[in-house]
C-alpha cells in the first residue's frame, strides 16, 4: 500500500510556500515565542480576528473586513511554526489547528451569507452556501482519505488558494466574484480528490490481488 500511495503523493502550493518562506516565518515565530506567546494563543487570535472580519463583512464593509482577514493569514501560518520551534508539535495541536481553520473559514462565509441575504441577493447567497460546502468537502475528503492511509492533497482549490482568491475580492469590494470562483473550483477540487482516492484504492486492490 505504501508503494501505491507514495509514488503519487502530491505537493500542494501550501507546502511549497511553507518551504519558500520558512526563513521568514522562523525568526518571527522565534520572536513571538520569546515574548511568551503560545501557538494555541496564536490559533485563537486567528479565529477571533477572522470573526471580527466576518462581522465587518456582514455590515457590508468589505474593505475593512477583507484587510482584517488578509492580516490573519500570516498569523494562521505562525502557530505551527511556533510549535515546531518549541519542539511541542503534537498530533492534538495539529488537530486543534485544523479544526480552528475550518471554524475561521466558515465564520467568514457566514458573514458573507448574512450580508447577501440582507441585500436580497439570493443567487449570491446560494453561491456562499456552495463555496462553504465545497470548502468543507475538500478538507473532509482529505481527512477521510488520511484515515484510510491515503494522502489526498490534489486539486486546484485547497485552503490557501481559497484564501488567495477571496481576500483580494473582498478588499476590492467584489465579494461575489471570489465567492463564485470558490463555489465552482472548490467543488471541482472535491471531485478531483474523490477520483484520486478512487485511483489509489484500485491500485492497492490490484496490488493485493497480484500478491
Amino acid at each position: 500500500m505504501e508503494e501505491a500511495t507514495s509514488k503519487k503523493e502530491p505537493i500542494t502550493l501550501t507546502d511549497l510556500l511553507r518551504g519558500r518562506f520558512k526563513h521568514i516565518l522562523d525568526p518571527i515565530g522565534g520572536f513571538l515565542n520569546r515574548l511568551g506567546l503560545t501557538p494555541n494563543l496564536m490559533t485563537l487570535l486567528g479565529l477571533i480576528g477572522n470573526t471580527i472580519g466576518a462581522f465587518f463583512l456582514m455590515q457590508g464593509n468589505m474593505l475593512v473586513g477583507g484587510l482584517i482577514i488578509l492580516a490573519m493569514g500570516p498569523i494562521d501560518a505562525l502557530d505551527g511554526t511556533m510549535a515546531r520551534l518549541r519542539g511541542e508539535s503534537t498530533k492534538f495541536g495539529a488537530f486543534v489547528d485544523s479544526v480552528t481553520d475550518r471554524y475561521s473559514e466558515l465564520v467568514i462565509y457566514l458573514g458573507l451569507l448574512l450580508y447577501f441575504n440582507q441585500q436580497g441577493a439570493w443567487v449570491n447567497t446560494l453561491g456562499v452556501y456552495l463555496a462553504a460546502a465545497g470548502s468543507v468537502l475538500v478538507s473532509y475528503i482529505r481527512a477521510r482519505a488520511q484515515s484510510l492511509g491515503y494522502e489526498a492533497k490534489v486539486g486546484i482549490m485547497s485552503r490557501f488558494e481559497r484564501y488567495a482568491v477571496l481576500a483580494p475580492t473582498l478588499i476590492f469590494n467584489i465579494p461575489w466574484v471570489g465567492v463564485w470562483i470558490i463555489a465552482v473550483l472548490a467543488n471541482i477540487t472535491a471531485f478531483q480528490r474523490i477520483l484520486f482516492v478512487r485511483s489509489l484504492a484500485h491500485a492497492e486492490m490490484k496490488e493485493n490481488q497480484h500478491n
